[in-house]
């Protein structure tokens, strides 16, 4: 077929449309991904001559070193496929192969940007140690299925013809596969499968369908972000079902991304909702308009400052300045540094980086009267472009997290109120 070896995407794409609505999607990936080649490879006499040709599709090369044992059933899938759609085309015989792409000539390496099995060891050490039950509140075929094919994976028991009724049978009916099992079996790639398929099964084990509880989420984002952050990814939340946040794996640090993040885990701590709408504001607005940014970033830092001395019980009017609010809050948190003894190693730089804790918003209260939004322009007016909102985004983020992280290491564990609100004063402006 002349038009197959001139133009193989057409048949590829229905290739892919067929394995994706069979749901394997690990040899959808590489249909999608692969650059194909065809070429005649061999000649049958029988049934009066068949010629053969090879479908070589190139991958790069750290995905077909990641295939594993896995290559030789992904190419048998789409040689299947791909004999189902030329078929009624021709009767010359074609099968799947494939092949690491050569670099081009004189192309430097590419930087590492995978998921290390290191890391990935580390996150199912820390699932293991801690016990969490990766399917949530689904049983272990349920959970799985959302992310595989298991009808298209092979059983390890003879009784069954594919993984679902091999699962079923020993986590269901016998339970005699221990809780962390899906680690170690080579079907689903967590160790040394493609990235994509490990960042999906950690999306998929905090999923609000799988994992109802937000705090218990938010915890295990935590955990997994910092082993994920060490070879440059992180999950961030990418949208809210039934108030509950949805996650996905992007590579960190891309346009205020992981300050962005950070600042909504701060907010769900809080369980404050108005903190919630300044951080998609944010999210939106550092990019397209960095003034907006600015202004919001303050807007944030002050909402957090409230939200907290609320919980407390500490009164603050309603003209109060956002300087004033830092002052409050510090004082109530035990964070001036006046509190640092002298004997402190290195208590004169703890005095300062506290003091600048509160010059923080200071400039930023006076960064957006010069350039945030909210106040009249002239014509000759510059704005700020996106570097400075994300430094402004970047010091409001890291004035939250540390204000939050305190507070609830201070105030909550022990289960009462710092000294400075002991007598249960009740909240309010005035």
């Amino acid at each position: 077929m002349q038009e197959l070896i001139e133009q193989p995407a057409r048949y590829l794409a229905t290739v892919e449309e067929m394995l994706i609505a069979e749901r394997m999607t690990q040899a959808a990936d590489v249909v999608r991904a692969a650059t194909p080649r065809i070429e005649r490879t061999g000649y049958d006499n029988w049934n009066g001559g068949t010629e053969q040709w090879t479908v070589f599709l190139s991958i790069d090369p750290s995905d077909y070193a990641l295939l594993g044992g896995a290559k030789d059933g992904v190419e048998e899938q789409i040689t299947q496929r791909l004999k189902a759609v030329l078929e009624p085309f021709t009767q010359d015989w074609y099968s799947a192969k494939l092949v690491p792409r050569l670099a081009a000539p004189g192309a430097p390496a590419r930087p590492n940007d995978r998921v290390r099995r290191q890391t990935r060891q580390n996150i199912i050490d820390g699932l293991r140690i801690d016990q969490v039950a990766w399917y949530g509140k689904l049983d272990d075929v349920d959970f799985l299925a959302r992310l595989y094919s298991l009808d298209a994976l092979p059983s390890y028991d003879s009784r069954y013809k594919d993984a679902a009724g091999d699962i079923y049978q020993h986590r269901v009916n016998n339970f005699d596969w221990g809780e962390d099992w899906v680690y170690d079996d080579a079907r689903f790639g967590l160790l040394s499968g493609p990235d994509e398929v490990f960042l999906r099964f950690l999306c998929e084990t905090v999923h609000p369908v799988v994992r109802p509880d937000k705090d218990e989420a938010i915890k295990l984002v935590a955990q997994y972000n910092d082993q994920l952050r060490q070879d440059g990814w992180e999950l961030v939340e990418e949208e809210r079902i039934a108030g509950r946040p949805r996650f996905v794996a992007r590579r960190a640090g891309l346009a205020g991304g992981r300050s962005v993040s950070r600042a909504r885990t701060v907010a769900d701590a809080l369980d404050a909702g108005w903190m919630q709408k300044e951080i998609e504001r944010l999210e939106v607005a550092v990019e397209a308009d960095p003034a907006l940014a600015i202004g919001t970033a303050k807007d944030l830092v002050e909402t957090c400052c409230k939200s907290i001395l609320t919980r407390q019980g500490i009164a603050f009017s309603k003209t109060v300045t956002l300087p004033e609010l830092t002052k409050l809050l510090t004082k109530e948190l035990k964070l001036v540094p006046e509190g640092i003894p002298d004997e402190a190693k290195g208590a004169e730089a703890i005095r300062l980086l506290l003091r600048n804790l509160t010059t923080i918003t200071q400039y930023l209260s006076e960064i957006r009267s010069l350039y945030g939004s909210g106040h009249g322009r002239d014509g000759r007016h510059r704005g700020l472009e996106p570097r400075h909102a994300r430094l402004a985004v970047g010091a409001a983020v890291a004035f939250i997290d540390f204000v939050s992280d305190t507070y609830h290491q201070r105030i909550l564990p022990g289960g009462s109120p710092s000294s400075s609100s002991t007598d249960s004063r009740t909240a309010r402006q005035v």
